[in-house]
């Protein structure tokens, strides 16, 4: 690969990073603090342990770290395995397996590959700022349809669509899932919580594009935050802007604050919402999940929106049925669902003794 005014600044010296199949280290000025650690994979298919609840047995993750930068990823721990931190580092240092494609046609072309179902963007997002450079998925989406290889792809990136045609050529050939994750249309929230992503209108353009196309486009709107974007205005706004742009199934979740993510979220809502320290720190205590009440507390709200703005079902962006969507015309009283006045449950700020 050859950039402009590139800058190797590993080459004869040892590696910067203590991994097998380290080849160089490189800035550019287009990715102004960001590095490369360019690497040789012996593999590229990882297998979910058999204890996982995930509903895949493989996937891939063609970067390790994400220019993306969203505050509360649940990826951040992941770069402490490589003797970097879970805060800065995870946005700016990036781990490139440039011989993805490669690899992958070998791993797919053994006699004992049976052809499940292949998961991209569950840790690091495919289609970052790097993939523009690298160019890695499109070789990716090749070998997986040449193989006779379901797969799937969640992602935040619009630069997804410069591969619309080649998923929309890949579907005739075999499964393909589409999922976009947008779990916010505030602009300006957005640019503090997801500072390298594109914006919520962007990602909204997106998935008309891929309905556009045939493809179906699920939307996995994780997390929902507490007091920042969980009033009914912000859902509303959500749910309404989604069906505008046609997105086939929402799934829709709390924050989840695992380590790694936990203190880097923290130290950012201590600078953006000092406010809300203390009742995030008692609303998830020492867990990562916020408690049962609150949980079915948002549910019945997201339920109450879907149903308003015409969704029946959840993303199912791994699904059979690739290309109908699922949501139905009916009104929330034809299915005879309460508002959310009428709903069970309370807001943390009607819970004091919990929250």
């Amino acid at each position: 690969m050859r950039w402009s005014n590139q800058e190797s600044i590993s080459g004869t010296e040892p590696a910067l990073l203590p991994m097998s199949g380290f080849l160089r280290s490189v800035q550019t000025p287009d990715f102004a603090g960001v590095t490369f650690h360019e690497v040789q994979s012996k593999s590229i298919l990882n297998r979910v342990t058999a204890t996982s609840s995930m509903p895949f047995e493989w996937t891939i993750n063609p970067y390790r770290g994400c220019s993306h930068a969203c505050v509360y990823c649940f990826a951040r721990k992941t770069h402490t395995y490589l003797d970097l931190d879970a805060g800065p580092d995870f946005d700016s240092q990036l781990v490139v397996k440039v011989n993805a494609g490669q690899v992958l046609r070998a791993e797919l072309s053994k006699p004992s590959w049976q052809r499940h179902h292949v998961a991209m963007g569950t840790n690091t997002d495919p289609y970052q700022r790097a993939e523009g450079r690298y160019k890695l998925m499109p070789e990716i989406i090749s070998a997986l349809a040449d193989s006779g290889t379901p797969f799937s792809i969640l992602t935040k990136g619009t630069l997804l669509g410069r591969d619309i045609d080649l998923l929309t050529a890949a579907s005739q050939q075999v499964e393909v899932g589409m999922g976009i994750s947008l779990a916010l249309t505030d602009p300006g929230l957005a640019k503090r919580l997801e500072p390298g992503t594109p914006a919520p209108r962007a990602r909204l353009q997106l998935i008309s594009r891929l309905r556009e196309a045939g493809l179906p486009c699920g939307v996995m709107a994780m997390p929902i935050l507490p007091w920042l974007t969980d009033s009914d205005e912000a859902l509303d706004s959500l749910f309404s802007r989604l069906s505008s742009a046609g997105a086939t199934g929402v799934t829709a979740g709390p924050l989840h604050l695992r380590p790694g993510a936990r203190e880097w979220f923290m130290t950012w809502l201590a600078k953006e919402h000092p406010q809300l320290v203390g009742r995030y720190r008692r609303l998830y205590g020492r867990g990562a999940y916020a408690p049962k009440e609150y949980r079915q507390w948002l549910a019945s709200r997201v339920a109450y929106f879907k149903k308003v703005h015409g969704f029946s079902g959840g993303a199912r962006f791994i699904r059979h049925d690739q290309n109908q969507g699922d949501r139905p015309k009916r009104s929330p009283e034809q299915h005879g669902q309460q508002r959310p006045d009428q709903q069970q449950g309370l807001h943390p700020d009607q819970q004091p003794a919990l929250f």
